[in-house]
C-alpha cells in the first residue's frame, strides 16, 4: 500500500509550503523511493488558466495540457515526479464533478452533501495517485488552516488514516514563529494557535515544520513541542534561506526529516547521496563570471507571474559557470522611456509571455533594439510573436503589421488566431495546450542547443504565425528554425546573421530543472556571457 503524507499551513500563508513537499519529495526520492505529488487549491476556480498573473501568479502547464499551479513547477524542478492532471484538484473540479455525478442521477436521488458526497470525491482524488509502482503519496494543502474553504479538504484528509490506517499516513503542518523586533523575542503562540486548530478539526501533526527567520533554540522548540503535543525531535527548524531556494532539502537534511518519516512510516529507503545537490549549491555560490539579462514583461510586479522564467535562468547561469544578474523592465515602461535608456548595459533580453494589448508596443521596442544593436535575444510565446512584427514592420516594411489579437483590421495579420479557436466560447482550457512535437531546422541554433532535431515542448496559447506571410519572411532572411511535423505551424524563428536570436512560440522555462537546465537556457546565457565579455573589453570613448 503507499502511504500518505499530508503538508498543511497555518498562521500565514505565502510560507512555502510548496517548496518544502517538494523538498520533502526530492529527500524521498534521493533515498531510492517512488513519489508522487499533488495540490489541492481550495479556490473554487476550475483551474487557473483564467485567473490575472497578478492575483495568482504563474500558470503552470504540464505536458497533458492541464493548467495547473505554479507550485507544481516546484514539483517539477526539485523531483522527477510525473506529474498530470490528477496532481492537482481544486474546489470547483471536485464540486463539478460530484454536480456533474448528481445531474446524471448517480447518487440514486439522495440528498448531496458537504459530507459525505464532497468529500468522497476528494478522498478518491487523493487515493487515486497510490498504486503499486508508488511508495509515497504527498498531498499539499493550499491555503491556511482556518480558512472556511478549505474545511472539506481537511475533514476528508482526517478520514483518510481511518480507512486506510493510522500507520500509513502522516501529518506535516509547516507554521511560523515570527521575531518581534520591538520585544526582540521569537513568539511562538501563533504556532500553537494554529496546531490548537488543526486538533479541533481531528488532526494531530506528525511533525512540525517551523518557519523562522532566526533560529529557534532549544526553550522554544521544547515549549512547541509540549503545546502542540509532538515529539521535540519533530519539530523541524527551517530558517529563512537568502540565498537560495534550492537551499531548502539540505536544510531540512541537517535537522533529520528524511529518516525521521521514513522511520514514522516505516519505509524500505536506501541510504541518502546529496552530492549532486551540494555540488549544484557549490557552482551556485562560486560563479565565474556574470550576466545581465533584461525581462521585459507585463507584470514585472508580481515576480511569481515569471516564476520559471526566473529560475530558468538561473538553472543555465549555473551551467555556465555564471551568476545571472537579472533587470525586470515594465514593459509600458519601456514604451514612454524608450530602450535606449532602460536597456543600456544588459548582456541579453528575454521577452516572456502574456495576454492583451498592453504593453505590447514595449515589447516590440524591446525586440528591435535586440536586433539592431546585436543583443542576444530570447523570446518566448509573446515573445516570439512581437519579434515577428517587429520584423515584418522594420524588415520587411509591412508597415501596420500586427497580430489580431491586438489589432483585429491590421492590414498585415503576421500573427492570427488559430482556425480552431475562432469559434471558441469559453476562455478556461480552451487554448493549445500541452506538449505537442517539434521539427528543428538541422543549421538552427535551436539544434545545436537541443542536439536533436526532433523535439518536444509545451504550449499554450491561442495565436500563431500566420502561414500566408511564411515565405516573404523567409525572402527577408527570417530562419523558421522549428515547425511541427507537418510543417505547417511555426514553432521557433531565428535571425542566422545575429550573434544569438531565438524566439519560440511554446513555453521551455517548464522543463528546465536546477540539475538538468533547458538547452534554450543555456545557448542563451551562452551567448549572453559572449556579448558581457566583448563588452567588458570594449575601449573606453
Amino acid at each position: 500500500m503507499s502511504k500518505h503524507i499530508f503538508v498543511t499551513g497555518g498562521v500565514v500563508s505565502s510560507l512555502g509550503k510548496g517548496l518544502t513537499s517538494a523538498s520533502i519529495a526530492c529527500l524521498l526520492e534521493k533515498r531510492g523511493l517512488r513519489v508522487r505529488m499533488q495540490k489541492l487549491d481550495p479556490y473554487i476556480n476550475v483551474d487557473p488558466g483564467t485567473m490575472n498573473p497578478y492575483e495568482h501568479g504563474e500558470v503552470y502547464v504540464l505536458d497533458d495540457g492541464s493548467e495547473t499551479d505554479l507550485d507544481l513547477g516546484h514539483y517539477e524542478r526539485f523531483t522527477n515526479s510525473p506529474l498530470t492532471r490528477k496532481s492537482n484538484y481544486t474546489t470547483g473540479q471536485i464540486y463539478l464533478k460530484v454536480i456533474e455525478k448528481e445531474r446524471r442521477g448517480e447518487y440514486l436521488g439522495k440528498t448531496v452533501q458537504v459530507i459525505p458526497h464532497i468529500t468522497d470525491e476528494i478522498k478518491a482524488a487523493v487515493r487515486g495517485l497510490s498504486g503499486p509502482d508508488v511508495d509515497v503519496v504527498i498531498t499539499e494543502l493550499g491555503g491556511t488552516v482556518g480558512d472556511i474553504e478549505g474545511q472539506p479538504f481537511l475533514e476528508a484528509i482526517r478520514q483518510i488514516p481511518l480507512e486506510i490506517g493510522k500507520e500509513n499516513c502522516l501529518f506535516i503542518h509547516l507554521t511560523l514563529v515570527p521575531y518581534l523586533k520591538a520585544a526582540k523575542e521569537l513568539k511562538t503562540k501563533p504556532t500553537q494557535h494554529s496546531v490548537g486548530l488543526l486538533r479541533q478539526i481531528g488532526i494531530q501533526p506528525d511533525i512540525l515544520v517551523v518557519r523562522t527567520e532566526r533560529p529557534l533554540g532549544d526553550d522554544n522548540i521544547k515549549k512547541i513541542a509540549n503545546f502542540c503535543n509532538v515529539e521535540q525531535k519533530a519539530v523541524i527548524e527551517e530558517v529563512d534561506k537568502t540565498f537560495s531556494i534550492y537551499e531548502v532539502p539540505l536544510g531540512l537534511v541537517d535537522h533529520n526529516l528524511d529518516q525521521l518519516i521514513i522511520d514514522r512510516l516505516k519505509l524500505n529507503a536506501g541510504s541518502l547521496d546529496m552530492s549532486d545537490w551540494r555540488d549544484l549549491m557549490h557552482q551556485m555560490r562560486h560563479p565565474d563570471h556574470e550576466v545581465t539579462i533584461a525581462v521585459v514583461g507585463k507584470y514585472i510586479e508580481h515576480r511569481d507571474a515569471y516564476k520559471s522564467i526566473y529560475e530558468s535562468l538561473d538553472h543555465a547561469g549555473t551551467a555556465n559557470s555564471s551568476r545571472v544578474i537579472i533587470k525586470r523592465i515594465e514593459a509600458e515602461e519601456l514604451e514612454q522611456q524608450g530602450p535606449e535608456m532602460l536597456l543600456k548595459g544588459v548582456d541579453g533580453i528575454l521577452v516572456p509571455g502574456g495576454f492583451g494589448m498592453r504593453g505590447v508596443e514595449g515589447k516590440v521596442q524591446a525586440v528591435r533594439f535586440a536586433r539592431e544593436c546585436e543583443i542576444p535575444y530570447f523570446g518566448i510565446c509573446l515573445g516570439m510573436q512581437t519579434a515577428v512584427i517587429e520584423y515584418a514592420r522594420n524588415v520587411l516594411g509591412l508597415e501596420g503589421a500586427d497580430s489580431t489579437e491586438f489589432t483585429s483590421d491590421t492590414p498585415h495579420p503576421v500573427i492570427c488566431m488559430l482556425e480552431e479557436q475562432r469559434t471558441i466560447v469559453n476562455r478556461g482550457g480552451t487554448m493549445r495546450l500541452g506538449a505537442h512535437p517539434c521539427v528543428l531546422h538541422p543549421e538552427s541554433n535551436a539544434a545545436n542547443c537541443y542536439e536533436a532535431t526532433q523535439i518536444s515542448e509545451r504550449h499554450r496559447h491561442r495565436y500563431e504565425f500566420n502561414p500566408e506571410y511564411r515565405s516573404q519572411f523567409e525572402q527577408a532572411g527570417l530562419m523558421l528554425a522549428g515547425t511541427s511535423p507537418d510543417g505547417k505551424l511555426v514553432e521557433i524563428i531565428e535571425i542566422p546573421d545575429h550573434p544569438w536570436f531565438v524566439a519560440v512560440q511554446f513555453h521551455p522555462e517548464f522543463k528546465s530543472k536546477p540539475l538538468a537546465p533547458h538547452p534554450l537556457f543555456q545557448g542563451f546565457i551562452a551567448a549572453a556571457l559572449v556579448r558581457h565579455q566583448e563588452r567588458v573589453q570594449m575601449p573606453v570613448s
